[in-house]
């Protein structure tokens, strides 16, 4: 089985690919989809949906996990955050791939075992649970890493991954 995780955001957007294979896990690529803040919305929109377009047909995972936003104080950060994230489900949709949504509390607890646990904590986890020789870097990417994780202990269900 392979997912790919997505930490959304709008000027950087983090992913990991992990595979499964028996009880291991194992870190297939991970990284940032960058946009320039200087385009404007529905341009950074494009450039999300062609960068994931293009790691959905390079890697054909079998799952998507997104980390769902919470609210932010700021609307406007929050809105477009949104966004991408609406484009990128889409995108995955447009693939027939099932897209899983998990909380932040929910990846914490599905990698760390506590839902409250901070940023370093998931961190070294992804890193001890994928037996990297580092911590994935930018922390996008190690978050995306984690929701993947996530995906992967928490799905219980039929035929599809």
């Amino acid at each position: 089985m392979l997912v790919l995780g997505i930490d959304p955001g709008t000027a950087l957007i983090g992913f990991g690919l992990v595979a499964k294979a028996g009880a291991r896990l194992t870190a297939v690529e991970h990284g940032v989809i960058r946009t320039p803040a200087g385009l404007g919305t529905a341009l950074r929109l494009v450039q999300v949906h062609e960068q994931v377009k293009e790691l959905l047909e390079r890697y054909q995972p079998d799952a998507v996990a997104v980390e769902e936003i919470f609210f932010h104080r700021n609307a406007k950060t929050f809105s477009a955050v949104s966004q991408a994230r609406g484009a990128l489900i889409l995108t995955v949709a447009q693939y027939g791939i099932q897209v899983f949504e998990y909380t932040p509390l929910q990846v914490k607890q599905a990698v760390v075992g506590y839902g409250r646990a901070e940023k370093e904590q998931v961190q070294k986890m992804v890193k001890a649970i994928l037996k990297m020789d580092e911590i994935a870097r930018p922390d996008d990417a190690a978050d995306a890493l984690a929701i993947a994780i996530c995906h992967i202990h928490s799905y219980r269900g039929g035929d599809t991954p």
